[in-house]
């Protein structure tokens, strides 16, 4: 029997077990974790040649998994501008990238509920919120208001010299969209977010207080 047997549908959806069981002091409890989470990662990024690396998009993700996709949503997009206005790096509000990321929550949330019955469905499960997560969330919403946003100002020299020598000047949103993910090195980033969600995430289902689940029982 599921323990999430007696909830109705809707909150078996939206909530996972670790947060249907919870008082409401234990649910604002666990979303301030993870809103303190993402704020941490949202402070902290590296960058290898001209890349830049940060594990928001993993933060993210493991929080919609954990806490389910509203208190997900809630806790990236709470995480990344409070973060924001900790240190912005003196850069401007921009606030589709918290939307992006609190998205990724969202999906991860809800795949996650998905019920498989089957010897590595967790993989399965992993691989759509990736796929979904990159294809939405990083092209869909940042890469979207990002072009918008630089078609107003103007874009950045890189990117005219990137777009340049690659699509002959075109400077449409598909080749800026290109350009962004291969060029400028997005979708690396992307990549070893993922990497590290499919190595961690079996992991945590060890944690019996977590109440991962990834087969149907």
């Amino acid at each position: 029997m599921s323990e999430k047997e007696g909830f109705p549908l809707w909150k078996r959806i939206l909530f996972p077990r670790l947060i249907l069981e919870k008082s409401a002091a234990g649910k604002i409890a666990y979303l301030g974790v993870l809103t303190a989470l993402c704020i941490v990662v949202n402070l902290f990024e590296f960058k290898f040649m001209d890349v830049q690396f940060s594990f928001t998009v993993f933060a993210s993700m493991l929080a919609g998994i954990l806490i389910g996709p509203i208190f997900g949503f809630v806790a990236v997009f709470l995480g990344d501008t409070i973060g924001y206005f900790v240190n912005n790096w003196g850069l401007v509000y921009m606030p589709w990238v918290g939307l992006s990321v609190a998205a990724m929550a969202l999906i991860a949330g809800l795949v996650m509920e998905i019920p498989l019955r089957f010897r590595g469905g967790v993989y399965v499960k992993l691989a759509v919120m990736c796929l979904l997560s990159l294809l939405l969330c990083s092209v869909g919403i940042n890469t979207t208001g990002m072009y918008f946003y630089y078609t107003h100002i103007g874009f950045s020299e890189r990117s005219l010299s990137l777009l340049s020598e690659h699509f002959g000047g075109t400077n449409t949103y598909f080749t800026y969209a290109i350009v962004r993910l291969f060029f400028m090195g997005q979708i690396w980033n992307n990549l070893m977010n993922f990497v590290l969600l499919f190595v961690s995430v079996p992991t945590l289902a060890a944690i019996k207080p977590l109440g991962l689940k990834f087969q149907s029982t």
